[in-house]
């Protein structure tokens, strides 16, 4: 059995949630990560016969009963991560009755998973089902897009406009936009289904008030998507109230999108 200190899945993890922190994204015990993993690479670094306890998810997944995944722990603050993966990470495969969580590694000081892991599985669900390739989804609170929450109309067309128009490479990096869910309850199931139906449409949902959930095929994409979003909505914040003497037309943005041939929301510009 290989030392699991070695994992390329589990460097990545704590690399990625060290970044979050370092970027003001994830502050305290805010934020929460996911990683779908191949039963062939777990394998190599853990017994997966072994199971250290069980913990309900509440939830029901049985479309995701037998995967694993590798999750950010409840209370945990990223800024450790790197230190004390053991701690704050935490190996799980849902199990046969589909509402149970099979810890075979991780969370040593017998703490569990990230609070919002019923809204973490829903999405994972609701990507898969669009993009088979998915593997992560991601959650965080970065600054300036929940400070453009605070002053922006929380429309999905127009958040997604505005955000094209600040940066011309954003069309392209996510041409499908931003979803919006209004405030809601956080750690519940609704926001989670709420999510999840956001997700068979966007690969981003802002939630109103609290920060936005990414999703995609590996950590650096989703990190990216979050990062592009947030370096939009910075710009915006610094000139928000300044007049504007130039901007991205729709007819650029258009054929910007055209060019590098992504398929983009069509009905999210004003032509």
């Amino acid at each position: 059995m290989k030392d699991i200190s070695t994992a390329p899945f589990l460097k990545k993890m704590c690399s990625t949630a060290s970044n979050m922190y370092r970027l003001g994204w994830d502050e305290r015990n805010g934020g929460n990560i996911s990683l779908l993993l191949d039963e062939s690479e777990v394998s190599e670094y853990i017994d997966t016969i072994r199971v250290i306890r069980t913990i309900p998810t509440g939830f029901r997944a049985d479309s995701l009963i037998g995967k694993y995944f590798l999750v950010t722990g409840t209370g945990k603050y990223f800024k450790n991560v790197e230190g004390d993966p053991e701690n704050n990470l935490g190996i799980i495969r849902i199990a046969e009755d589909g509402t149970t969580a099979e810890l075979l590694w991780g969370y040593s000081d017998g703490g569990k998973f990230t609070s919002e892991l019923p809204s973490h599985l829903m999405s994972h669900m609701a990507r898969l089902s669009v993009n088979p390739e998915n593997r992560v989804i991601m959650h965080s609170h970065p600054t300036n897009t929940l400070a453009m929450n605070y002053v922006h109309e929380l429309d999905e067309k127009k958040f997604t406009h505005t955000l094209w128009e600040m940066c011309t490479e954003c069309i392209v990096v996510f041409p499908d936009g931003v979803g919006v869910l209004p405030w809601m309850l956080c750690g519940t199931n609704e926001i989670g289904m709420a999510t999840a139906e956001k997700m068979k449409e966007f690969r981003l949902v802002v939630w109103g008030m609290h920060g936005i959930y990414g999703a995609g095929k590996d950590l650096d994409e989703t990190f990216g998507l979050i990062e592009t979003v947030e370096k939009a909505a910075q710009i915006y914040m610094l000139t928000a109230h300044l007049p504007r003497k130039n901007t991205i037309k729709d007819s650029e943005m258009q054929e910007l999108a055209e060019y590098f041939g992504v398929d983009y929301r069509k009905d999210f510009l004003n032509l």
